[in-house]
């Protein structure tokens, strides 16, 4: 029996609730808001929530250190000419800008997802969704076809469901608390505007955006694996922070002597107790006298505080060596490391990037088919699916790397347009520019102006006037 579109929504909300749960936990540790961990309940007891607001944060390193080499300049079609259309759609809807921060939560939570839509009916608007916000469901038994997806949020005392299939817009509201059931969609409506719409799509205009896909399981966040080491460094540091506090200078005692104490008296000067003092009267103007002649100083050594520092350390190394990245993003040394020491030590995280763009580039065609279809190209929409994301290069080198690497590739033949697609930063806009310039100035060289390749041409009616002897 078919499900109905109200048991499509309670079972997928049901699901985004525990979702969000996962994503909350994930996103707490990347802004460094984690209680102390892995501490004794003594320890616990004496620190009285003094390092509950203190972390070491690696867990935000991690994943910047992945977002700032995601970065798609471009679509390719399926004969390898470059998108303008979509680029210029991909710029219209700040997509250069936000999908940064798609990309940055799906790390974190393990997916994030790009809805394409008309909302006027005219100008098609791609945005992106946090995980807590939004799902796919997906055919039984098929990981990528899409029967479904759901978009949920909270205006004021209402909660909003929209129910997206490949016929019909379901459009539900409930109040805020969730005391109530799901009912078609009433506020802010227009006097004759329905509920439910008609998708003129067809498809559902929801994609995922997964990180760390399997064939089995869900998508993984990058923090996954970082959050014990990053609990357990966390608690070292307190404990290192308390014995600095404590053990961190040398300690003296004075030996053969008797505690220094003062008796205490009534008002009918009867002594009752006495009472310890303090050490400030074994002091007179920088000179220390002990009562006693048997009596004598010692002294404890300080801690040696690198024990916890040594530890620390390897931590930090496990935490590099897991996420595959350059212990230099982690530690902040670099010294006498030539070029290609550096390459290396940033291979790891390179490919790791390049395995993350493999993924995402799959959604992001599947994003721009949506758009094309939304555009009404059919045609533009079947050449992107079959096409490629352009992506910035992963790898950062310098501007002195490139400028050797290109002019090889150019000695061996590589047109001008391949060649300033591989430079960083570089747009299709911005190549489509250059070879206009390009052809501009092989027209005026054809035209005779021969300054376009000697530099200023004199000026018609000067004459070479020869120097003032």
């Amino acid at each position: 029996m078919a499900e109905t579109p109200l048991a499509t929504v309670r079972r997928l909300h049901a699901k985004l609730v525990k979702r969000k749960a996962y994503a909350d936990k994930w996103s707490s540790y990347y802004e460094g808001q984690r209680p102390l961990l892995f501490a004794s309940p003594e320890f616990s007891q004496m620190s009285g929530g003094l390092f509950n607001g203190f972390s070491d944060n690696w867990c935000q390193v991690v994943p910047d250190a992945m977002v700032e080499r995601l970065r798609p300049v471009g679509f390719r079609l399926e004969d390898g000419t470059l998108d303008k259309a979509a680029w210029k759609a991909w710029r219209a809807n700040e997509c250069d800008v936000e999908f940064g921060l798609a990309a940055l939560e799906a790390l974190l939570a393990g997916r994030s997802f790009v809805m394409v839509w008309k909302p006027d009916g005219i100008n098609t608007e791609i945005t992106f969704e946090h995980a807590s916000q939004a799902i796919v469901d997906y055919i039984p038994g098929r990981r990528r076809a899409r029967r479904a997806a759901l978009k949920v949020w909270t205006d004021g005392t209402l909660d909003y469901a929209v129910l997206i299939t490949p016929t019909v817009v379901y459009r539900y509201e409930r109040l805020a608390n969730g005391t109530d059931e799901w009912k078609p969609r009433r506020t802010g409506l227009a006097p004759k505007e329905t509920a439910h719409l008609a998708n003129p799509m067809g498809e559902v205009f929801m994609v995922e955006l997964p990180n760390r896909s399997r064939l089995r399981g869900k998508p993984r966040s990058e923090i996954e694996s970082v959050a014990p080491l990053q609990d357990a460094i966390n608690t070292l540091w307190a404990h290192l922070l308390t014995a600095a506090d404590n053990l961190a200078v040398p300690a003296r005692a004075v030996l053969g002597m008797d505690r220094p104490t003062r008796e205490i008296t009534d008002e009918e000067g009867e002594v009752i107790g006495e009472e310890d003092l303090p050490i400030a009267p074994f002091r007179r103007d920088r000179l220390l006298w002990l009562e006693s002649q048997n009596a004598s100083i010692a002294e404890f050594s300080a801690a040696d505080l690198t024990n916890y520092t040594n530890v620390i350390e390897v931590a930090v190394r496990h935490v590099a060596a897991q996420t595959r990245t350059p212990a230099s993003y982690l530690t902040g040394e670099i010294s006498n490391v030539s070029a290609d020491t550096l390459t290396a030590t940033e291979s790891g995280l390179v490919a790791k990037v390049q395995e993350v763009q493999r993924h995402l580039g799959a959604a992001l065609r599947e994003v721009m088919r949506l758009e094309a279809l939304a555009a009404g190209d059919v045609a533009r929409a079947e050449a992107l699916a079959l096409g490629d994301v352009v992506w910035r290069d992963a790898q950062f080198r310098s501007d002195a790397q490139y400028a050797d690497a290109l002019t090889k590739y150019k000695a061996i033949g590589v047109p001008d347009e391949a060649l300033w697609e591989r430079m960083p930063d570089v747009t299709p806009d911005t190549v489509e520019r250059w070879k206009s310039m390009r052809t501009d100035q092989a027209a005026a060289i054809v035209g005779g102006d021969l300054a376009s390749m000697f530099g200023a041409k004199q000026e018609s009616g000067e004459e070479d006037v020869p120097p003032a002897e």
